[in-house]
């Protein structure tokens, strides 16, 4: 039997990682000081109120390990675009605006061309999110950090603030057999699933490749597609918000399509299927890695793992479909209905002439 390449046995159980979550209980004790009322759950964290009627979404997030194909490609000034991203793309999901990023890094040396290039990524960033930079952190900590580089090691989290009005509200409460996914195109593999994708692809790791090499149907060297930034969808996003009613957004990043059993607990008695997919060739190379190594990765896994082509997901009633997608194309993102609502609880995907459950 081939090896089975999973996220778990490079090291990331989501299930493990599921129970952990457990112990987020004990931070509820901490809503009651909200000063300006109640703490609202939404499907994927809480808002919580800030002043006439405005809430505030405030989120952090990582890099992961995508700082590591920095340092294989030797190129740093799209890595804090990716922070940026993986930030501002989590605040939008309440149907919040980002006001402000913040930065966290973690150096094994502050090396000062380093700082610029990072700092580039992280300004570029911002600036497409129209977000202001009010600063930021970068910590020289050697015990901890090495990296793959010596002297090149590092860390990225960012957080970012949203505000939101109380009538813009994404509840993700009202979800109804029906409905339609709308996806947005993703720029490739972001920064998700980068461990998995790293341990098939880049010899270093064990995989199959030298970073440099252009593997068809890549039209240039690995190591970069790896590294292409995270796509930012806070304009096209806000527009389309603004245009047609949002039910639920998901930003499709860790455990990918199981992210939408999240929206089962708060709108009762649905599941999802969904049947649209043009996965960039990225994805295709990594499967064939994994099948050059003797091993495979299944398409249930890539589905858990893995964006597939879309990097962020919109539910709206069907009469809206045809709307949504207009105004996210002529905001610059191009986006397809990829899925719908059932009556079926569970995740379904209909890919390659087959049926698969990824979570009943």
């Amino acid at each position: 039997m081939p090896r089975e390449f999973t996220y778990a046995s490079v090291g990331v159980d989501r299930r493990l990682r599921a129970e952990a979550k457990a112990g987020l209980r004990f931070l509820q004790r901490t809503y009651g000081f909200s000063r300006y009322g109640e703490v609202v759950q939404l499907p994927y964290g809480i808002i919580f109120p800030f002043h006439d009627d405005f809430y505030l979404d405030l989120v952090v997030e990582g890099v992961g390990t995508k700082v590591l194909v920095a340092q294989l490609a030797d190129k740093y000034d799209t890595i804090g675009v990716d922070g940026v991203a993986m930030a501002v793309n989590d605040v939008i999901r309440s149907g919040a605006r980002p006001l402000a990023v913040v930065d966290n890094i973690h150096a094994q040396v502050s090396d000062p061309v380093l700082v610029r290039e990072w700092m580039k990524g992280i300004a570029k960033g911002a600036v497409e999110a129209e977000c202001v930079v009010p600063g930021g952190e970068i910590g020289d900590v050697a015990e901890l950090i090495r990296g793959l580089v010596e002297g090149k090691g590092f860390d990225m989290v960012f957080a970012s603030v949203g505000e939101v009005s109380r009538d813009k509200i994404i509840y993700g409460r009202d979800v109804k057999p029906g409905d339609v996914v709308v996806g947005l195109r993703s720029s490739g593999i972001h920064s998700n699933g980068v461990t998995l994708a790293r341990k098939v692809l880049f010899k270093c790791w064990g995989g199959r490749y030298d970073p440099f090499d252009v593997i068809e149907p890549l039209e240039r060297e690995l190591v970069y597609e790896v590294l292409e930034p995270t796509k930012i969808y806070v304009k096209p996003f806000l527009r389309v918000a603004d245009e047609v009613r949002v039910k639920a957004a998901v930003h499709i990043t860790g455990d990918a399509y199981l992210k939408f059993d999240r929206l089962t607990l708060f709108s009762k008695g649905i599941g999802f299927e969904f049947d649209n997919f043009k996965p960039q060739p990225i994805f295709e190379v990594i499967q064939r890695a994994a099948s050059e190594l003797g091993g495979k990765i299944s398409d249930e896994e890539m589905f858990k793992t893995f964006n597939m082509g879309w990097g962020f997901a919109i539910v709206v009633e069907k009469q809206d479909v045809d709307k949504a997608v207009d105004v996210l194309e002529r905001s610059g993102v191009h986006a397809e209905a990829i899925g719908r609502v059932t009556s079926a609880r569970g995740i379904r995907i209909f890919y390659k002439g087959r049926k698969m459950v990824l979570k009943r």
